[in-house]
């Protein structure tokens, strides 16, 4: 069974054909990619029905593994993956450009560490965009056992430019970028309508700061921001807090789903109105003073 909520500012019920209508996808990842893509072909099926123009799934979306060992073995890269190849598959069939985050190797044959990337797939099936994390979780605190994202993720070494899409220009970022609004400033100065945040919270993390900082970005940034969530129990290490959401450039919660115990792939609707955009942007200029401090 796959859940669909609508929500409109405008309280419309039907779509306004004047605004792109994109679809946020919520699943739950397992080792499992012929599961996965079961879940996301789901979600890609019923947001057509919706009306959907684009469709936006979670960070890691292809699996997620229980040990590096599993993670590594399970990688391939984008030509080989049956989890990416039926996505483009469907994104070809429905003319659904859709937006995926997944694992890809390392451009060095040698590295034990793969890729946590965001892939635009375009309404041909095509892969024209992928955007590469750069911010990994690193943490060592005494008495607990390390954490070490960059023991088994290769970091991006940049911030790409904002692409044209069917929903606006968007800015790709991934999960634990969103700490950092330097990334979301500099694509905010390049006129990004649209701020990606693909992600697989943590619960604790999730119920502190997740709201937060989503509305913070969009606030700051002036932007819609799209952060699709993973959601439940992946195994026995790893639960993800879920909630994906919509917010608009004022900072209102346009849409919005459940988390943690969910199981069932879902998704939401919502409007990107880009006038809105613009109308935010006037109603509130905010200049920077960079005769006083370096412009990101």
């Amino acid at each position: 069974m796959v859940l669909a909520v609508r929500y409109d500012r405008r309280c419309s019920i039907t779509p306004d054909e004047s605004d792109p209508v994109q679809a946020v996808g919520q699943i739950c990842s397992t080792t499992s990619m012929t599961h996965n893509l079961a879940q996301c072909r789901n979600v890609v099926e019923n947001a057509v029905k919706a009306g959907a123009k684009a469709l936006f799934l979670p960070e890691a979306s292809d699996y997620i593994g229980a040990t590096p060992d599993e993670s590594l073995s399970l990688c391939k890269p984008a030509d080989q993956s049956p989890f990416l190849l039926g996505l483009q598959e469907d994104a070809k069939h429905y003319a659904l450009p859709i937006s995926v985050g997944v694992h890809e190797p390392s451009d060095d044959p040698k590295s034990k560490r793969i890729k946590n990337t965001l892939l635009w797939i375009d309404e041909k099936g095509t892969i024209v965009h992928r955007y590469q994390k750069l911010h990994l979780f690193d943490l060592e605190l005494e008495g607990h056992k390390p954490i070490k994202e960059s023991n088994t993720t290769e970091p991006g070494n940049e911030i790409l430019p904002p692409f044209e899409t069917t929903v606006g220009k968007i800015g790709a970022m991934i999960c634990f970028d969103l700490r950092f609004p330097e990334i979301a400033l500099a694509l905010k100065r390049q006129k990004a309508d649209v701020l990606l945040y693909p992600s697989a919270f943590t619960v604790p993390t999730g119920r502190a700061h997740w709201l937060p900082l989503l509305r913070a970005r969009a606030i700051e940034c002036q932007t819609y921001v799209v952060a699709a969530a993973q959601v439940g129990e992946h195994n026995e290490k790893r639960t993800s807090y879920g909630n994906s959401i919509v917010i608009d450039p004022w900072g209102e919660v346009v849409g919005e789903l459940g988390g943690e115990k969910k199981y069932e792939p879902e998704f939401i609707i919502a409007d990107i109105d880009l006038a809105r955009v613009k109308q935010v942007k006037e109603r509130i200029p905010l200049l920077r003073r960079t005769d006083v401090y370096p412009e990101v």
